[in-house]
Protein backbone atom coordinates (compact mmCIF):
# COMPACT_ATOMS: atom_id res chain seq x y z
CA UNK A 1 0.00 0.00 0.00
CA UNK A 2 3.07 2.44 0.74
CA UNK A 3 4.64 1.67 -2.64
CA UNK A 4 1.64 3.58 -4.95
CA UNK A 5 1.80 6.35 -2.95
CA UNK A 6 5.33 6.72 -2.57
CA UNK A 7 5.00 6.74 -6.24
CA UNK A 8 2.60 9.34 -6.50
CA UNK A 9 4.68 11.82 -4.21
CA UNK A 10 7.36 11.03 -6.31
CA UNK A 11 5.40 11.78 -9.19
CA UNK A 12 4.08 15.07 -7.91
CA UNK A 13 7.52 16.04 -6.75
CA UNK A 14 9.04 15.64 -10.16
CA UNK A 15 6.27 17.87 -11.56
CA UNK A 16 6.45 20.34 -9.49
CA UNK A 17 10.45 20.85 -10.37
CA UNK A 18 9.03 20.90 -13.93
CA UNK A 19 6.74 23.59 -13.19
CA UNK A 20 9.49 25.58 -11.66
CA UNK A 21 11.64 25.30 -14.04
CA UNK A 22 9.37 26.33 -16.86
CA UNK A 23 8.59 29.64 -15.40
CA UNK A 24 11.17 32.14 -14.86
CA UNK A 25 9.98 35.46 -13.73
CA UNK A 26 12.94 36.83 -15.50
CA UNK A 27 11.74 35.95 -19.16
CA UNK A 28 8.12 37.32 -19.12
CA UNK A 29 6.12 34.73 -21.58
CA UNK A 30 4.28 35.57 -25.20
CA UNK A 31 0.94 37.74 -24.10
CA UNK A 32 -1.95 37.61 -25.94
CA UNK A 33 -4.75 39.86 -25.84
CA UNK A 34 -8.09 39.29 -27.78
CA UNK A 35 -10.92 42.23 -27.53
CA UNK A 36 -14.16 41.55 -29.08
CA UNK A 37 -15.29 45.05 -30.64
CA UNK A 38 -19.08 45.37 -30.56
CA UNK A 39 -20.28 41.66 -30.27
CA UNK A 40 -23.89 42.55 -30.00
CA UNK A 41 -23.44 43.74 -33.31
CA UNK A 42 -21.78 40.54 -34.71
CA UNK A 43 -23.47 38.95 -37.62
CA UNK A 44 -23.84 35.45 -35.89
CA UNK A 45 -23.07 34.14 -32.67
CA UNK A 46 -26.62 33.01 -31.82
CA UNK A 47 -27.83 29.92 -30.35
CA UNK A 48 -31.27 30.30 -32.32
CA UNK A 49 -33.24 31.89 -34.95
CA UNK A 50 -35.00 34.11 -32.52
CA UNK A 51 -32.99 35.28 -30.11
CA UNK A 52 -29.94 36.53 -29.20
CA UNK A 53 -29.25 35.50 -25.78
CA UNK A 54 -26.39 37.88 -24.06
CA UNK A 55 -24.93 34.79 -21.85
CA UNK A 56 -24.82 32.48 -24.68
CA UNK A 57 -22.75 34.91 -26.91
CA UNK A 58 -20.35 35.69 -23.94
CA UNK A 59 -19.90 31.74 -23.63
CA UNK A 60 -19.29 31.64 -27.36
CA UNK A 61 -16.74 34.16 -27.52
CA UNK A 62 -15.17 33.57 -24.65
CA UNK A 63 -14.17 30.11 -25.77
CA UNK A 64 -12.72 31.60 -28.72
CA UNK A 65 -10.56 33.91 -26.82
CA UNK A 66 -9.28 31.23 -25.00
CA UNK A 67 -8.63 29.28 -27.96
CA UNK A 68 -7.00 32.13 -29.51
CA UNK A 69 -4.71 32.85 -26.61
CA UNK A 70 -3.61 29.87 -25.89
CA UNK A 71 -3.06 29.03 -29.80
CA UNK A 72 -1.54 32.12 -30.10
CA UNK A 73 0.40 31.56 -26.99
CA UNK A 74 2.66 28.65 -28.78
CA UNK A 75 3.56 30.30 -31.35
CA UNK A 76 4.93 33.52 -30.09
CA UNK A 77 8.37 34.05 -28.35
CA UNK A 78 8.93 35.21 -24.97
CA UNK A 79 8.36 38.69 -24.41
CA UNK A 80 6.24 39.11 -27.62
CA UNK A 81 3.24 40.60 -27.23
CA UNK A 82 -0.11 39.91 -29.72
CA UNK A 83 -3.26 41.81 -29.66
CA UNK A 84 -6.38 40.79 -31.64
CA UNK A 85 -9.59 43.16 -31.85
CA UNK A 86 -12.35 41.06 -33.55
CA UNK A 87 -14.96 43.27 -35.50
CA UNK A 88 -17.28 40.50 -36.49
CA UNK A 89 -17.97 36.68 -36.29
CA UNK A 90 -20.12 34.59 -38.62
CA UNK A 91 -20.34 31.57 -37.21
CA UNK A 92 -20.84 28.16 -39.41
CA UNK A 93 -23.96 26.83 -40.31
CA UNK A 94 -27.19 29.14 -40.29
CA UNK A 95 -30.96 28.65 -38.71
CA UNK A 96 -33.53 27.62 -41.29
CA UNK A 97 -36.77 28.41 -39.09
CA UNK A 98 -38.83 28.30 -41.84
CA UNK A 99 -38.56 24.03 -41.38
CA UNK A 100 -40.52 24.64 -38.38
CA UNK A 101 -40.99 23.04 -34.97
CA UNK A 102 -38.00 23.14 -33.61
CA UNK A 103 -36.07 23.68 -36.14
CA UNK A 104 -35.47 26.98 -35.14
CA UNK A 105 -32.94 26.06 -32.48
CA UNK A 106 -30.80 23.27 -34.87
CA UNK A 107 -28.09 25.04 -36.79
CA UNK A 108 -27.60 23.84 -39.79
CA UNK A 109 -24.43 23.30 -41.43
CA UNK A 110 -23.64 23.34 -45.25
CA UNK A 111 -21.14 24.64 -47.76
CA UNK A 112 -23.34 27.87 -48.13
CA UNK A 113 -23.07 29.17 -44.65
CA UNK A 114 -19.09 29.37 -44.35
CA UNK A 115 -17.55 30.24 -41.12
CA UNK A 116 -16.35 34.04 -41.21
CA UNK A 117 -14.27 35.98 -38.46
CA UNK A 118 -13.09 39.47 -39.25
CA UNK A 119 -10.29 41.14 -37.07
CA UNK A 120 -6.86 43.38 -36.60
CA UNK A 121 -4.10 42.32 -34.85
CA UNK A 122 -0.90 44.24 -33.89
CA UNK A 123 2.63 42.08 -32.53
CA UNK A 124 5.01 43.62 -30.85
CA UNK A 125 8.20 42.64 -29.36
CA UNK A 126 9.41 42.56 -26.01
CA UNK A 127 10.70 46.45 -26.24
CA UNK A 128 7.23 47.70 -27.86
CA UNK A 129 8.58 47.45 -31.53
CA UNK A 130 5.51 46.61 -33.83
CA UNK A 131 6.98 43.39 -35.67
CA UNK A 132 3.41 42.34 -37.71
CA UNK A 133 0.02 44.16 -37.80
CA UNK A 134 -3.18 44.11 -40.03
CA UNK A 135 -6.40 43.44 -41.00
CA UNK A 136 -7.71 40.22 -41.81
CA UNK A 137 -11.08 38.83 -42.92
CA UNK A 138 -10.84 35.29 -42.43
CA UNK A 139 -13.44 33.13 -44.40
CA UNK A 140 -12.80 28.90 -45.27
CA UNK A 141 -15.26 28.15 -48.03
CA UNK A 142 -13.52 24.65 -48.14
CA UNK A 143 -14.77 24.25 -44.49
CA UNK A 144 -16.88 20.83 -44.94
CA UNK A 145 -13.95 19.44 -46.23
CA UNK A 146 -11.28 20.07 -43.62
CA UNK A 147 -10.88 17.02 -41.29
CA UNK A 148 -11.15 17.55 -37.70
CA UNK A 149 -10.32 16.28 -34.75
CA UNK A 150 -12.71 17.10 -32.29
CA UNK A 151 -16.07 16.39 -34.52
CA UNK A 152 -18.36 16.95 -31.12
CA UNK A 153 -16.82 20.49 -30.90
CA UNK A 154 -19.61 23.06 -32.12
CA UNK A 155 -16.73 25.62 -32.98
CA UNK A 156 -14.76 23.04 -34.64
CA UNK A 157 -15.03 24.77 -37.87
CA UNK A 158 -13.86 28.22 -36.80
CA UNK A 159 -11.13 26.88 -34.50
CA UNK A 160 -9.67 25.02 -37.75
CA UNK A 161 -9.99 27.95 -39.35
CA UNK A 162 -8.21 30.12 -37.02
CA UNK A 163 -5.10 27.47 -36.73
CA UNK A 164 -4.47 27.60 -40.01
CA UNK A 165 -4.86 31.74 -39.79
CA UNK A 166 -2.05 32.06 -36.66
CA UNK A 167 -0.02 29.37 -38.39
CA UNK A 168 0.82 30.80 -41.26
CA UNK A 169 0.65 34.70 -40.48
CA UNK A 170 2.65 34.22 -37.26
CA UNK A 171 5.09 31.73 -38.91
CA UNK A 172 9.20 32.47 -38.64
CA UNK A 173 7.93 35.00 -35.64
CA UNK A 174 9.75 32.75 -33.18
CA UNK A 175 13.28 33.16 -33.52
CA UNK A 176 15.16 29.53 -33.57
Amino acid sequence: MKTPCLLFAAALGLMAVGAAHAFDPSKPGPKVEVVFFEPDKFTDVRDSAFSDDEKARNATLGELRTYIVRQAGRLLSPGQQLKITVTDVDLAGDFEPWRGGQWADVRIVKEIYPPEIKLAYQLTSEDGAVLKQGDRDLRDMSFMMTLSIDRNDPLRFEKDMLDSWLREEFRGVRPK
